[in-house]
């Protein structure tokens, strides 16, 4: 038994002798997710299998916030149960299935995970249970996590959502100060019921990984539309990572400036500096496969304007160093902190510099309220490659370009009242040789059902 699960079962045992306490019932919430998600992948400009994907499934998520049992220190649990049901996953059209049937080398499908013949399972499953503590404005939580901040973010764009296991504190003790500090130990991506190790893109898949990801920063609030952030990350054996951010709003005329400066620093740790089991891709300094140690620091501003419903925005990013930008990811579908993690890509490769246009509108303003829709447009050029073939040497010109539609509904009242319908497409064109370029479509129903 690890130390995060010993900790837990102390922490349920202790709460089971005060579950009757004051404030633990009466506080309590629970509710029933519900999402029906569609995903249709079209791999193009190429004969690199596969060429399409596609799944459809329908999921539930249960979860349990307990209060806080009363007295100085108080005590809580927190329950997350989550269940993905196939709907159609055929054709060998999960993505973990090769083109001559046999299977495929990922963890498991676009939504679903895979049976040993590479084919999606009918359905998958998983518990996590969290126990909590909290003293004053101070609060301990050991077990299942979902946590979101500038160096981890917990990925939520399939049917079910990544969790991970470990434990973390967080302060509010000094005014306009949060304060927040963990260490994560495994993760279950949204594709599997399985607790797996942590790794990086680029790393050797279930060889080269680790166990211990420590994280820790905050975020003051100058004023109260000034941010100022700081935080840090180390994935033990593969990269340390400091963060920088600040975000100002700003009142113009009728509308609102938000401006959203980051910069990320990051490099090698342990065995990702000399082992190439566990180095990174888009480091062509050091191996002709572009693979060697982390290497990055990343820059990036946000802006965006606000007013009567309208939202104009504009961006920039600049990926510099020998590799590409690191962050945890296990090949099982991730998400990251940058400005340019969309639907497709995340533009965040050696030497790529990305701009971007944005633009949304909430059509509550002309009368129709829960209608939204939204576009970015991005296009980051100055990507390094590698020597893919004698006539085909390595380069720093190589681009990629991406354009992301979404309309979302949700009804605001009347028997269906928080029913959600949303769709996404994409469309992602690149000339880095040896990859394919893509379409996407994602159909999404969603309705939470309040419980408790």
């Amino acid at each position: 038994m690890n130390k995060s699960t010993l900790a837990l079962a102390v922490a349920v045992g202790v709460l089971a002798q005060q579950a009757g306490a004051a404030g633990f019932i009466e506080d309590s919430k629970a509710t029933l997710g519900l999402r029906n998600f569609y995903i249709n992948t079209d791999n193009r400009d190429g004969t690199a299998s596969p060429s399409r994907n596609e799944e459809w499934g329908q999921g539930f998520d249960l979860r349990f916030i307990s209060g806080y049992t009363q007295g100085t220190v108080g005590f809580g649990i927190d329950a997350i149960g989550l269940l993905g049901v196939r709907l159609d996953s055929g054709g060998g059209t999960n993505g973990n299935v090769a083109a001559n049937g046999s299977p495929g080398t990922a963890y498991g499908g676009t939504v679903f995970p895979s049976e040993s013949n590479g084919q999606a399972v009918d359905n998958f499953s998983s518990l996590g249970l969290t126990a909590k503590a909290k003293i004053s404005q101070t609060e301990l939580k050991l077990g299942t996590l979902q946590p979101k901040n500038p160096v981890i973010v917990t990925n939520d764009g399939r049917l079910l959502p990544q969790t991970w296991q470990g434990g973390q504190i967080t302060s509010g003790e000094i005014k306009d100060l949060t304060l927040v500090g963990g260490q994560i130990e495994a993760v279950k991506g949204r594709n599997s019921s399985n607790n797996e190790n942590l790794s990086i893109n680029g790393a050797s898949p279930r060889t080269a990984n680790s166990n211990k990801f420590i994280y820790a920063g905050g975020d003051y609030k100058i004023t109260k539309d000034l941010t100022a952030q700081y935080y840090y990350g180390n994935l033990e054996d593969f990269y340390k990572q400091h963060f920088l951010g600040l975000v100002h709003n700003w009142a113009i005329g009728p509308g609102v400036l938000k401006s959203d400066l980051r910069y990320f620093n990051s490099s090698d740790d342990g065995k990702n500096g000399t082992d190439p089991l566990y180095y990174s891709t888009g480091n062509y300094s050091s191996t002709a496969n572009g693979k060697g140690k982390v290497d990055n620091n990343l820059y990036s501003g946000l802006f965006l304007y606000s007013v009567a419903g309208h939202t104009f925005g504009g961006g920039y990013q600049v990926s510099n160093g020998s590799s590409d930008f690191p962050w945890l990811n296990q090949g099982d579908g991730s998400s990251n902190y940058t400005i340019t993690d969309m639907q497709i890509q995340k533009f965040g490769r050696a030497g790529e510099k990305t701009w971007q246009a944005r633009y949304s509108y909430d059509f509550a303003k002309v009368g129709l309220p829960g209608l939204t829709a939204g576009m970015v447009y991005l296009r980051g050029d100055g990507i390094d490659t590698n020597r893919v073939s004698a006539t085909v040497p390595a380069g720093n010109n190589s681009t990629e370009w991406e354009r992301d539609l979404t309309v979302a509904y949700v009804v605001p009242e009347g028997p269906l009242k928080n029913v959600g319908f949303m769709w996404k497409n994409a469309t992602w064109r690149t000339d880095i040789p040896g990859v394919r370029s893509q379409d996407e479509n994602r159909l999404i129903l969603s309705y939470s059902i309040p419980l408790l």
